[in-house]
């Protein structure tokens, strides 16, 4: 069958989110013919160039999400009819009224107004579970009235931009934030929206109309997504907007793939800007109407774990179209330290191991207390801390935050430099020419430990599981789920709780073995590529054999093809109910142009 692949940020690109994951796959599925469809974050993403693409990819094409708006906005920009502009109007007006309605998302956007480090808090407990007072009114009417407007616009403005063009000025003027004015100001609005100013009205107007940029794309006609036998969005949000688009042009049936919840990863980014409440209201009930109606299309959706399966049914998702899917990482570079007894000898018993990028959701600094306190109960204990900053200053300043306080802790100890032998405490890289590589890394230690504060999926807990080694790890996002009894799991933010986890398996070597064992028996059975690119197989033909898409499949010379449609797909009933590709769809005006439309042979790639 023919696949398009649809991406942000991502795959084909060298660096981006689910790279590694939507390679695999592509691989994996060599059945099956990919068409990728990827929106880009950066101008340094596009830059950098593609990954060497398999020989099952016939077709990429690509377009920006991050151009400035001199360069996205106005391009195709044209002068509309009084009857185009009413239209556009009409339909930005239903979106504005939508979103303001209500709750729209798994937190209460009217108790947005707070700010600062209570908005920052509300957020994170909200992305660890849905107990805490930070999820609140939830989406009950998700498929109520608000959510049938929202889509109503949505797909209007779809259907605009088709045939008008430049809907993403239309989206950015000075109509568009008085229907925005006039939606806050209107009876029931969100209590935090009908504060805001028309700066605030302003950022909103742009950042709503660089998500729904893929609403403008020349993608959906029959040489695009309405060829395709099934659309595959690697992750909600803007990724999936093309399959959003292409089942309502098209009827092309819509799988979701979401590993990191979009939502939840708003609700953490906001919460850590400095926007107006007015702002952050706004954008939450925005976010959470436009998951809502991705899984109320979607055919099936597979969640990564069971942390995000249940952010999507808070969101409206049918359990019935969940299929939770686990993320398939490769156990071979692991195979030597897993499958000997201690890493052959490498692992030195009184060393314990974190492995990770180092910001502040992993709370090192916990870590670096917690230690302090394993210390006085089993003194020749040593942490190996093996990662690299996050990007950005703040990445940078973090590490050096908590090399100062592993040198203000372990003060007598603290002579020369950081490395091991000087310290307890080690601040190493992983891979270059004398660094150690991943594995070597959890071969080094007898416990690996993780102490986040905010984990989505927790990949360095599943690398020492199949390095067989036993764990402590904090109780945040997936971790329970992927260490299902094969290790010791402690609240976060706990250093008192992590350090006597983790001195109770330093004195219990036998423990640490039947932990580690059993871990890697667990990772093997669920974390693999192969578990992975399996379940993704099956799931393809389930949706498919579904929903069938009838087309006309003609030869060269343009005269029907003879048994091109299989047999099978004429069996009467509901479900092959015929869904003709209308032919001669033209192509519409950019505001976000596509930047790639490029067939390949096989073997190209970057």
């Amino acid at each position: 069958m023919r696949i398009g692949l649809l991406t942000e940020g991502g795959y084909p690109y060298v660096s981006g989110d689910a790279k590694l994951w939507c390679d695999r796959l592509v691989r994996g599925l060599g059945q099956h013919e990919f068409d990728i469809y990827a929106l880009s974050r950066s101008r340094r993403q596009e830059d950098e160039g593609w990954v060497q693409l398999p020989p099952q990819v016939s077709l990429v094409r690509t377009a920006p999400l991050w151009t400035a708006e001199d360069d996205g906005a106005v391009h195709g920009r044209r002068a509309h009819g009084r009857r185009a502009r009413r239209r556009y109007a009409e339909c930005i007006g239903e979106l504005a009224t939508a979103v303001c309605a209500g709750p729209g998302s798994v937190d209460d956007p009217g108790a947005s107004g707070a700010s600062g480090a209570s908005g920052a808090s509300r957020a994170s407990r909200a992305s660890r579970d849905f107990g805490g007072a930070g999820v609140a009114g939830g989406a009950g009417d998700s498929f109520g009235l608000e959510a049938d407007r929202f889509a109503t616009a949505l797909y209007g403005l779809a259907e605009l931009a088709r045939d008008e063009g430049g809907l993403a000025v239309a989206l950015r003027s000075e109509a568009a934030v008085r229907a925005w004015e006039r939606a806050c100001r209107a009876p029931g609005a969100l209590r935090a929206a009908r504060t805001a100013r028309v700066p605030d009205l302003l950022s909103v107007a742009a950042h709503v109309e660089r998500t729904l940029r893929p609403l403008s794309l020349d993608w959906y006609a029959d040489d695009g997504l309405g060829a395709v036998d099934l659309c595959h969005a690697a992750a909600g949000g803007s990724a999936a907007l093309p399959g959003l688009l292409a089942r309502h042009f098209a009827s092309v049936p819509l799988l979701v793939t979401e590993y990191g919840v979009p939502l939840r990863a708003h609700y953490l980014a906001s919460a850590a800007t400095e926007e107006a409440p007015a702002v952050r209201a706004l954008l939450a009930a925005f976010h959470g109407r436009l998951a809502t109606e991705v899984y109320r299309r979607a055919a099936l959706i597979t969640p990564g774990n069971i942390h995000a399966r249940r952010w999507q049914e808070r969101c409206g998702a049918d359990r019935a179209k969940l299929r939770t899917v686990y993320p398939g990482m490769e156990a071979s570079r692991f195979a030597e330290v897993g499958e000997s007894a201690e890493g052959t000898g490498r692992a030195d018993p009184d060393t314990l191991v974190w492995v990770g990028r180092v910001e502040p959701s992993k709370d090192l600094v916990s870590l670096l207390h917690s230690f302090a306190e394993i210390r006085k109960e089993e003194p020749k204990t040593r942490l190996r801390i093996f990662g690299a900053p996050a990007d950005g200053p703040d990445g940078a300043l973090y590490l050096a935050h908590c090399k100062a306080l592993a040198a203000h802790l372990f003060p007598d100890e603290a002579e020369g430099a950081h490395a091991v032998g000087d310290n307890p405490v080690s601040f190493e890289e992983i891979g270059g020419p004398e660094a150690p590589g991943l594995a070597e890394a959890y071969a080094s230690g007898a416990l690996v430990v993780l102490s986040s504060v905010v984990e989505g999926f927790p990949i360095s807990l599943v690398e020492a599981m199949f390095c067989g080694r036993a764990t402590v790890s904090t109780d945040v996002g997936a971790v329970i789920e992927v260490i299902g009894g094969t290790g010791l799991v402690v609240p976060p933010r706990n250093p008192r709780a992590l350090a006597e986890a983790c001195v109770a398996l330093l004195r219990d070597p036998g423990r640490r073995a039947r932990l580690g064992a059993a871990a890697r028996a667990r990772a093997l059975e669920l974390f693999t590529v192969e578990q992975n690119v399996e379940a993704f197989h099956g799931i393809y033909l389930e949706i498919v054999s579904h929903s069938p898409i009838r087309r006309v499949v003609v030869d060269a010379t343009g005269e029907p093809l003879p048994f091109g449609v299989p047999a099978e797909a004429h069996v009467p009933g509901r479900w092959t109910e015929a869904r003709l590709v209308a032919a001669g769809r033209s192509r519409w005006a950019s505001g976000a142009p596509a930047r790639a439309t490029l067939p390949l042979t096989a073997g190209e790639g970057a």
